[in-house]
C-alpha cells in the first residue's frame, strides 16, 4: 500500500496536469491502458483461460471500475478542480463507499467518519467539480470490491482493466470521436504558442505520462493494490489509500502553484487522523476483511471434499 499511495499521488498530479500538457485526455488514456497491455502481453493467454471461470459481474466490476469510465470521470474532475482536491476527494471517498458495500466495526466507523469529514471540508469550496470527483470515487470503490472477489491474480486483474479500455480508447481515437495529438510529436515549440494550438505532443510530456500513468499507475500500482487487497482486505486497503492526499497536496504547490488553504490543511489533518486511527485499530484481521488467499483456497478445497 505504501507503493500504491506514492503512485496514486502521481496519478492525481498527472490527471490535474493533462490540461496544461500537450496531450489530450484520450492520449493520456491510451498511454494509461495501452502500455500495461504491451508490458504484460506474455500473460494474456493465461489470463484469458482464467477468465473462463470468472463470474461476469465480478469481471465487469474490475474492468469498468478502474478502466476508461473511471479515467474519463477523474480527468473531468481534475479539469474542474485542483490536484489537491483530486488527491483528497477520490481516495477519501473510496473507503466510505467500500464500507457501505461491506461491513465495518464501530472503531473503524469512527475513523471513516474523520476521513469523510476531511473530504467534506475539502469539497466545501470545490464547486460542482467535487461531485464529479465523488462519482470517480464511487466507480473506483466498485473496482476495489471487485478485486476482493475476483479469482484472478494481480497481473490478470491488471490486464482485465487495461485491455478492453485500451481497445475502446484506440477505436475512439481512430474514428475521430475523441481528439488526439499523438500523431505528431514536436521536439520544441516556437514562441509563446501553446501546445494545444500546435496539436503536437511534447516529448517530455509523452515520457512523463508513459512513466507515471502507463508504467506507474497501469502496472506498478495495479499489481501493488491487488496484492494489498488480497492480504489486507478491501476496507483496510481502501482506507490506507486515503493517505495519498498528503503527498498530492504538498507536491501540487511547487508543480502547479496551488496554495494550501485553511480548508485544505484541516481536510488533510482529518484524513490523516482517520487513516492513522483506522490502521492502529485494524492491525489485526477483522470479520469485514477477507481471509488470506491461501486460507480461501484451503476453505474451497475443504468444501469440495465435503460435497
Amino acid at each position: 500500500m505504501a507503493v500504491t499511495v506514492v503512485v496514486w499521488a502521481g496519478f492525481a498530479l498527472s490527471i490535474r496536469g493533462i490540461g496544461a500538457s500537450s496531450l489530450t485526455t484520450a492520449d493520456a488514456a491510451l498511454i494509461r491502458f495501452g502500455l500495461p497491455v504491451v508490458l504484460l502481453s506474455p500473460w494474456i493467454p493465461r489470463t484469458l483461460r482464467a477468465l473462463r471461470t470468472e463470474r461476469p459481474l465480478v469481471a465487469g466490476a474490475v474492468c469498468l471500475g478502474a478502466g476508461l469510465p473511471y479515467f474519463l470521470v477523474a480527468a473531468l474532475g481534475g479539469r474542474l478542480t485542483s490536484a489537491a482536491l483530486v488527491g483528497m476527494v477520490i481516495p477519501g471517498s473510496v473507503p466510505v463507499f467500500v464500507t457501505l458495500m461491506t461491513r465495518t466495526r464501530p472503531v473503524r466507523a469512527a475513523a471513516l467518519a474523520m476521513i469523510v469529514t476531511g473530504a467534506g471540508v475539502a469539497a466545501w469550496s470545490g464547486g460542482p467539480g467535487v461531485l464529479v470527483l465523488l462519482l470517480a470515487g464511487l466507480i473506483w470503490s466498485v473496482y476495489t470490491v471487485g478485486l476482493r472477489a475476483t479469482g484472478l491474480d494481480p497481473i490478470g486483474a491488471a490486464l482485465l482493466v487495461c485491455a478492453p479500455s485500451a481497445l475502446v480508447t484506440a477505436l475512439l481515437l481512430v474514428t475521430g470521436t475523441l481528439p488526439s495529438h499523438l500523431g505528431s510529436v514536436s521536439p520544441s515549440y516556437l514562441g509563446s504558442v501553446s501546445p494545444a494550438h500546435l496539436g503536437a505532443v511534447r516529448p517530455a510530456d509523452l515520457l512523463t505520462y508513459l512513466v507515471v500513468q502507463g508504467a506507474g499507475v497501469g502496472v506498478l500500482a495495479a499489481l501493488a493494490y491487488a496484492y494489498a487487497i488480497r492480504h489486507l482486505g478491501g476496507p483496510t486497503a481502501a482506507t490506507l489509500g486515503a493517505a495519498s492526499p498528503v503527498l498530492t497536496a504538498l507536491a501540487a504547490v511547487p508543480l502547479f502553484g496551488e496554495r494550501l488553504t485553511v480548508h485544505d490543511l484541516v481536510s488533510l489533518a482529518l484524513i490523516v487522523a482517520g487513516v492513522v486511527t483506522f490502521s492502529a485499530k485494524g492491525a489485526t484481521r477483522h470479520d469485514d476483511d477477507p481471509a488470506p488467499t491461501e486460507d480461501r483456497r484451503a476453505l474451497a478445497a475443504h468444501r469440495g471434499l465435503r460435497g
